[in-house]
């Protein structure tokens, strides 16, 4: 796909969320249910994914850890954001690889100290660019896929969460 066919793809879009806002305005949904030992199976959409424990944390590493299909989404979200940015922006990009990697303090999440955290410290996001772009093209590349990528934005900036029982 080039620059043109990616903007006569989403003008119609844009048209349509600029005249009326409320219809960009979507709801995500992800549906999971217990299932045997310590998983959960989660419709990806695609396929069924069954998350465990990680070993960390007693499990037998047969199952996806959920803290992995963060970092996943992260850099599924951004390799896609960095595609569709580069296109629209004219930057060639003959290949990238996109990683992420994230340190956890296992004692948070076990309970064995109250005040290490539970969750990630910190997740580093890596790109490996084969370009021949500028410096400077390759740093508006990299200041838009930040700015444009939805999970690296909801990490950046968490949204208000909420827990019920139905």
């Amino acid at each position: 796909m080039d620059a043109d066919q990616l903007r006569a793809l989403q003008a119609p879009l844009k048209s349509q969320y600029r005249e009326a806002p409320d219809a960009a305005r979507i709801t995500l949904k992800a549906q999971g249910r217990l299932g045997e030992g310590m998983t959960c199976k989660v419709e990806t959409g695609r396929a069924l994914a069954e998350a465990g424990l990680h070993p960390a944390t007693g499990g037998d590493g047969l199952s996806l850890c959920s803290g992995d299909m963060l970092l996943e989404a992260l850099v599924a979200c951004a390799g896609v954001t960095l595609r569709a940015v580069s296109t629209a922006i004219g930057v060639n990009l003959r290949d990238a690889q996109i990683s992420a990697q994230g340190v956890l303090d296992f004692r948070g999440t076990l309970g064995v100290a109250k005040d290490a955290p539970v969750g990630f410290e910190n997740i580093d996001l890596r790109f490996e660019l084969d370009t021949d772009a500028s410096p400077e093209e390759i740093a508006t590349l990299l200041k838009l896929t930040e700015r444009y990528c939805v999970v690296f934005q909801t990490l950046n900036a968490p949204p208000r969460l909420s827990v019920a029982v139905a």
